[in-house]
């Protein structure tokens, strides 16, 4: 068996194609594994945030202190910006219920739409990253693939002037080529799982936001709050949430 068969000796028969598709499944392995170590620390700190802002929010004595602890609590800045979304939606509406483009539409319908847009725009940024791990575990086993075909068709090609061509002589070139297959699943197999861990996480987290939103609607339309997805304890008392201006 010859001793110079490996990656060593593989990257130096490869040509321009086979070091393209090298290069370009290392590209998307540190890409992958930078979004998904950067997602992981993200999740943290949606989990940090899901287990402190609910309390501090609904504890506060008005719905200005209510807002101030959210937003000190709320590292993520999602809740946050959904409370202040729902609280300015309320205290437009009373400013401009008589006139203007408010004119004709209740507090209810402006504090839905409000709370909507907010929750679409927090999906977006949460679910960010999340088509790119899709596409590398989707695409990176084709991509290695495409390198183990190019590299046994050179292979081939390069054996083709011989006079006699000999097992070792065939089997070591193919057996390198096979490991471009193997980068492909290498990079495809942790997109994959990643991709689905994050996708899971994220459905918790939109259920935490669709629960505060409802906690938030009914609490901002009737004064009074019913706790929803969010898990916290009814208080003996509602928190005084005038939406004056």
């Amino acid at each position: 068996m010859p001793s110079n068969l490996g990656l060593a000796h593989f990257w130096q028969q490869g040509d321009l194609v086979t070091h393209s598709v090298a290069i370009l499944l290392l590209v998307l392995s540190i890409a992958s594994w930078s979004l998904t170590i950067t997602r992981f620390f993200q999740q943290l700190r949606f989990n940090r945030a899901m287990d402190s802002v609910f309390t501090s929010f609904w504890e506060a004595d008005s719905i200005g202190v209510a807002l101030e602890k959210i937003e000190r609590e709320d590292k993520t800045g999602v809740f946050a910006r959904l409370a202040q979304a729902g609280v300015q939606a309320a205290q437009a509406h009373q400013r401009h219920a008589e006139r203007g483009i408010g004119a004709g539409v209740n507090l209810s319908e402006t504090v839905t739409r409000a709370l909507r847009s907010q929750i679409v725009r927090s999906q977006v940024g949460i679910e960010s990253g999340l088509t790119f791990l899709a596409s590398v575990g989707a695409t990176a086993p084709f991509i290695g693939l495409f390198g183990t075909v190019w590299g046994i068709y050179h292979a081939l090609v390069a054996l083709s002037g011989s006079s006699q061509v000999v097992l070792d002589k065939v089997a070591g070139p193919v057996g390198e080529a096979l490991i471009m297959t193997a980068a492909g699943l290498f990079v495809a197999i942790p997109a994959v799982l990643a991709y689905n861990a994050l996708t899971r996480a994220n459905r918790l987290i939109f259920a935490q936001l669709d629960g505060f939103a409802h906690d938030l609607h009914a609490y901002l339309t009737t004064g009074v709050h019913l706790p929803a997805v969010t898990g916290q304890a009814a208080s003996a008392r509602p928190v005084p949430v005038a939406v004056a201006a």
